[in-house]
């Protein structure tokens, strides 16, 4: 039987800043690993998990082939069924995690916050449903149009809330920490979030100040934001079936101050490519198992008593 497959990025989500954040639902899937992503900025991050290779461990010693080998058979693992025999070829020509897995019986499906990520993307090509949400930031409303069928599924998501500028479905202006040079940006937020650039540009007026002091309130917001999510994520755990398999993980992480400078993307900085990964059955798993023993035992005693 093949599981589903739910692959759940916090976008932009620093290493640290998850550490730091309370995330009971997501412990419950895994431990959490220290990874390295494959790219500074949203757009080139993800289509390295279009192709099946999650933020890697940096592992010296390795050859890169050898690597990208192992991560891709890793899939074994993850669609749980040893009928379906995985190597680096099923993935040719065209290197594409979703093209692969629709050809053994997957429906594929991608909800994305970020318009860098967009149905007329290179990214949604192989995809039987792309599509850019309404809002960054509201991963609770992907959560609630997601519907389990007996057809396996991969379900591909991208949430925008621990992108800059940090804020909650409910939140407005007044809600972000006012930093000079920052605050302000919900004025020009549709502008930022089209700019294919990705890099964060400072409000009109005051000029950012580029350390680390001055941009913690932003880090620890982005510790509130991931927090949030925990919640939603449990919610997504109760409403996936046991036979979920869980990948979340971040596309890159966020400088707030570190080196002079603030934000992702054109930036080559260990904080940008350190991110945190978790994976794991859906934690529900056992309660299932437990009923079904339950089941069993009730059955053997009815047997028993001669009424089945």
């Amino acid at each position: 039987m093949l599981n589903n497959i739910v692959w759940l990025v916090f976008d932009s989500a620093r290493y640290d800043a998850f550490m730091a954040a309370r995330t009971p639902a997501i412990d419950s899937i895994g431990p959490t690993e220290r990874r390295f992503s494959y790219a500074s900025w949203t757009a080139p991050s993800h289509y390295a998990f279009m192709m099946g290779l999650p933020p890697h461990a940096n592992e010296p010693r390795m050859l890169a082939a050898d690597v990208h080998r192992r991560d891709l058979a890793l899939w074994q693992r993850r669609i749980g069924d040893e009928a379906h025999r995985i190597s680096f070829a099923d993935f040719a020509p065209s290197l594409s995690l979703p093209a692969f897995l629709r050809s053994i019986g997957y429906r594929a499906e991608a909800y994305v916050s970020l318009p860098v990520l967009n149905p007329h993307t290179p990214i949604a090509q192989h995809f039987d449903h792309f599509e850019l949400m309404p809002t960054h930031n509201d991963l609770a409303a992907i959560v609630a149009r997601l519907r389990f069928s007996r057809e396996p599924q991969f379900i591909f998501v991208n949430a925008g809330e621990t992108h800059y500028p940090y804020a909650l479905p409910h939140e407005g202006p007044n809600d972000l920490p006012r930093i000079p040079g920052v605050h302000g940006v919900w004025r020009d937020l549709d502008d930022f979030l089209n700019n294919a650039g990705d890099a964060a540009r400072p409000s009109s007026g005051d000029a950012i100040r580029f350390d680390t002091e001055s941009l913690r309130p932003l880090w620890q917001k982005q510790v509130a934001c991931i927090e949030y999510l925990d919640g939603v994520v449990a919610d997504l755990i109760e409403k996936a079936p046991p036979n979920t398999w869980f990948i979340i993980t971040a596309d890159h992480g966020e400088l707030f101050g570190e080196g002079g400078y603030f934000g992702h993307g054109p930036v080559i900085h260990e904080k940008v490519f350190e991110v945190f990964f978790v994976e794991g059955k859906n934690p529900r798993i056992a309660e299932a198992t437990n009923i079904d023993h339950d089941q069993a035992v009730i059955m053997a005693r009815l047997r028993k008593l001669g009424y089945a």
